[in-house]
């Protein structure tokens, strides 16, 4: 009986378990979710509106919205730019330390 009962479980269990890696609590994370580090959304952009707000997943800024360079920290204030684009902002020391280094996405071609 006892391993009809683990096999049942075992058959329960797997469904969720696969699930779990689709979309999963702690990383690939959907638009809207909250997260702590940009690798956690599927988006690549944890985005918090400002020091004291939640941080949560959104899309990537897309050609002439405001920006930031790709940072070490993982959460921004103006997520990095689509791919393909740039972010062409004034990078100084300053503004990467303070998270406020913020510039308009552009595409290189033009």
């Amino acid at each position: 009986v006892l391993p009809a009962c683990l096999l049942l479980g075992l058959l329960l269990l797997a469904p969720a378990l696969s699930a779990q890696h689709e979309r999963g609590l702690v990383i690939n994370l959907d638009i809207g979710e909250l997260c702590l580090q940009s690798a956690q959304c599927k988006s690549g952009c944890c985005h918090r509106v400002n020091g004291l707000s939640l941080a949560r997943c959104v899309a990537k800024a897309a050609e002439s919205q405001e920006c930031s360079p790709k940072s070490i920290y993982g959460v921004y204030y103006k997520c990095p730019c689509e791919r393909g684009l740039i972010c062409d902002a004034d990078k100084t020391i300053v503004g990467s330390i303070t998270n406020r280094d913020f510039g308009v996405c552009k595409d290189p071609q033009d």
